[in-house]
């Protein structure tokens, strides 16, 4: 603890050196650090550039990156994100998108898993994907994008298919686990792992113009209420009869991320128990219960 103190109190010396005086969009003044700033002191100490956010916004200076975050989550918030680990299975359509916000909302530690590599058809879905990243791993992929987006967090690659075996190695120690997977089997392996670890995992299914969202706590029953038994269950859902237009999953990556910074936060009104459905065609959101 004591070398965490001084090392905090030695960052934030540094940062004060670098603090500016700004104007929010509510016209009150606050004590900022530029990106560039944040980048000169982690290089100097060699720390991660969350170190150095934590280490600001404990002493009340606003990284510029999250200055639009602080209104919403506020700097207790902030903090609790920067030091929040998060795994993300699936870096597909649903998975690039739900990276892609929680890197930019300051998730201080990702884990990426998907064995797959981009293929043509996935193009037109998969925000890590372009046409000069075709066949690269997608979890490798996502590692490199995190990079460009937000280089102060930690984000690892982890280039496997969930299964039976790395479940449990891929789920330790993580906050919430994202269900970004396509097919139904690994979602419940993906749950098991989850629910042994005691860790919240949020879902995230879409199909056509149709979508899908629920939190999943470690007591609930979970995918059972959706899919019905994982041996009585199809191997996927309608996605393969109906199409993954990036519309509709750009839509419910969105209502996943949601969640995941809500169950984060402590925050009410978790999708627990309800499944959030969406019908793009028809522009219809619904909540059903899954509680029994």
């Amino acid at each position: 603890m004591w070398v965490f103190e001084t090392m905090t109190n030695t960052l934030f010396e540094e940062i004060r050196s670098f603090t500016k005086k700004a104007i929010a969009p509510d016209g009150k003044e606050y004590q900022n650090l530029s990106i560039e700033a944040v980048g000169k002191i982690a290089n100097k100490n060699k720390v991660l550039g969350k170190e150095v956010e934590i280490a600001a916004l404990e002493g009340g200076v606003v990284p510029e990156r999250y200055q639009r975050n602080i209104g919403t989550v506020g700097i207790d918030g902030q903090i609790k994100l920067l030091q929040s680990k998060v795994v993300i299975a699936g870096a597909g359509g649903l998975g690039g998108t739900v990276i892609e916000l929680l890197a930019r909302m300051g998730i201080g530690h990702l884990i990426v898993a998907d064995g797959d590599s981009f293929e043509d058809s996935n193009i037109n879905r998969h925000l890590l994907c372009h046409e000069k990243n075709l066949r690269q791993n997608k979890s490798q992929a996502a590692v490199e994008r995190v990079r460009q987006v937000n280089s102060g967090v930690k984000v690892d690659s982890f280039p496997h298919h969930v299964t039976e075996d790395n479940a449990a190695q891929l789920t330790k120690g993580a906050n919430v686990i994202v269900d970004a997977l396509g097919e139904i089997g690994p979602r419940f392996i993906l749950e098991a792992a989850a629910k042994k670890e005691g860790i919240p995992l949020v879902h995230g299914a879409i199909a056509g113009f149709y979508g899908q969202v629920t939190t999943i706590l470690p007591e609930d029953e979970g995918l059972i209420r959706i899919y019905g038994s994982r041996e009585k269950a199809p191997g996927f859902g309608s996605e393969r009869e109906l199409g993954t237009p990036p519309t509709t999953a750009s839509i419910v990556a969105s209502f996943q991320a949601e969640e995941v910074v809500k169950v984060l936060l402590s925050a009410e009104n978790l999708l627990h128990n309800r499944l959030l459905t969406i019908d793009g065609e028809s522009g219809n959101i619904e909540i059903i219960g899954l509680s029994s």
